[in-house]
């Protein structure tokens, strides 16, 4: 199994949501989340003064998948997340042991 975590721009949530649909990934765990890469931050206006933000509003998106989908969920999430500006995101996939779902126990994919 592996875990997918992305982070992507808010405004593309539904494209990324609609391209892991249609694969059949239907979990996710969805979190706002603040950051910057290469972007550093932005100047904003508020009534006529000038201030940096230093931290960009991002959605962080985490899946896990078993390991015969994992391939095509990152290239859905990078092919609807692809805005072709600088700050789209990044994507980090690591392998998982186990998954147990707590309501019945089960182990492993089945738990997905």
């Amino acid at each position: 199994m592996k875990k997918i975590e992305a982070i992507i721009k808010p405004f593309k949530l539904d494209d990324v949501m609609n391209a892991l649909d249609g694969l059949g990934v239907h979990g996710m765990t969805v979190t706002e989340v603040k950051g910057y890469g290469r972007q550093k931050g932005h100047v904003e206006l508020y009534r006529g003064a000038e201030y940096k933000v230093m931290f960009n509003a991002k959605i962080k998106i985490e899946i896990v998948v078993p390991d015969a989908v994992a391939a095509q969920a990152v290239d859905a999430v990078r092919t609807a997340a692809n805005s072709g500006a600088i700050g789209d995101g990044k994507i980090f996939v690591s392998t998982l042991d186990d998954a147990v779902r707590i309501r019945t126990g089960e182990h492993g994919e089945e738990a997905l």
